[in-house]
């Protein structure tokens, strides 16, 4: 890494974490306020509030758009203090072309939007869980307070692919238990299948049904069944992992919007196993769903559109012009996200294609950062 390099980064670092801390204790501080009063009901102590919002932060980091609002604040900030010391003059001068300067950044920008897709996926469901757990733990009776969150009764759902059908009385959604399961299924050689159990429960990526009864009816018509009555049994063909079941609980009880999809706060996998378990879903939901899944994939790129947005902009020489660029991004910015906003609604009412509603404003202001950039070399 060249020295220049070096020195770009620690001017925007120190920035950088002053306006993440601060979105954050802000976010924090607001939520907290609002929510005291549940807080009170649920008896948390101040150590289970912070452990509360400790599993809340990837929310807050990725839903409130403040990490790709702190980069660009941050890399104002810090394009600035050079422009005024004409530290980026310079650096022209000795025939450093603007885009050199900007890879520093752009590396940034590439990390946190990496960094804002793997809490999108794993943190972020992971963390909701958590603190709802947090939230209901010294609830005295959680079967009939929490319903609807940790534990869900009458659970019903059909596997259009493998034309299996589940019900369940009543699913735990952190420990991956079920209470009273029947599971109906037809074979591909014609056989039909019907499994009772007192319970069951996920074991090294496999189901375990406890006094269980699967009674298996042959092909041919009028065939008695054959009965298997076991206190332990194990069927590997039975896909329906716990992910797979969780988000059929998460989406089937929801509107066909797509905000109400967003508030579940879904990973991607969770709605491709979705859609790939109903292939013949009508077609608002599919169409919000799919919608849903490419703002998904696309959300984390914003931090790097973001960097080619701010760094013509901030980077212009004179004290006039640096207040010009900086409110003019800040401005292309604001709406960059009213933009999003816009597509994604218009996708998840099926007058865009899902693809395009996610990935029209990346691609609209990407290039046209690309644009300003080289115009500005």
């Amino acid at each position: 890494m060249r020295l220049l390099d070096r020195y770009l980064l620690r001017e925007l670092l120190l920035p950088l974490g002053y306006c993440l801390g601060g979105f954050l204790i802000s976010f924090v501080a607001f939520d907290l306020f609002s929510n005291i009063s549940d807080f009170q009901k649920a008896k948390l102590s101040a150590a289970e509030i912070l452990e509360y919002y400790f599993n809340r932060t990837p929310e807050f980091l990725v839903t409130s758009y403040l990490m790709p609002m702190s980069l660009l604040l941050a890399l104002l900030y810090s394009l600035t203090n050079h422009a005024r010391h004409n530290e980026l003059t310079a650096m022209r001068a000795a025939a450093i072309p603007l885009w050199r300067i900007a890879m520093p950044y752009l590396g940034v920008g590439l990390i946190f939007s990496l960094v804002v897709f793997y809490v999108n996926e794993q943190l972020l469901p992971q963390g909701a869980e958590a603190a709802e757990r947090v939230l209901t733990r010294h609830t005295s009776d959680q079967f009939k307070t929490a319903a609807g969150k940790l534990w869900h009764p009458n659970v019903f759902f059909k596997n259009d692919v493998a034309n299996r059908s589940w019900r369940i009385g009543i699913y735990h959604m952190v420990s991956n238990t079920m209470v009273k399961p029947h599971i109906e299924w037809t074979r591909e050689d014609g056989s039909r299948l019907q499994l009772d159990a007192d319970g069951a429960r996920w074991v090294g990526r496999r189901w375990v049904f406890t006094n269980a009864e699967q009674m298996t009816y042959a092909a041919e018509v009028g065939a008695l069944p054959e009965v298997l009555k076991t206190n332990r049994l194990i069927i590997p063909e039975l896909t329906e992992t716990p992910r797979i079941i969780k988000s059929e609980i998460r989406i089937s009880g929801l509107s066909d919007s797509i905000r109400s999809f967003k508030r579940i706060h879904l990973s991607s996998g969770a709605i491709i196993d979705f859609l790939n378990l109903h292939p013949k879903l009508d077609r608002k939901r599919s169409t919000a769903l799919r919608t849903l899944l490419h703002s998904r994939l696309a959300a984390p790129w914003i931090c790097f559109v973001v960097v080619l947005i701010a760094v013509p902009f901030g980077s212009l020489p004179g004290r006039r012009n640096v207040f010009v660029g900086v409110a003019s991004s800040v401005f292309i910015c604001f709406l960059f996200f009213i933009t999003k906003d816009l597509t994604l609604a218009l996708g998840g009412g099926g007058y865009v294609a899902p693809w395009l509603a996610a990935w029209m404003p990346n691609l609209i202001f990407a290039t046209t950062g690309v644009v300003l950039m080289w115009r500005a070399r």
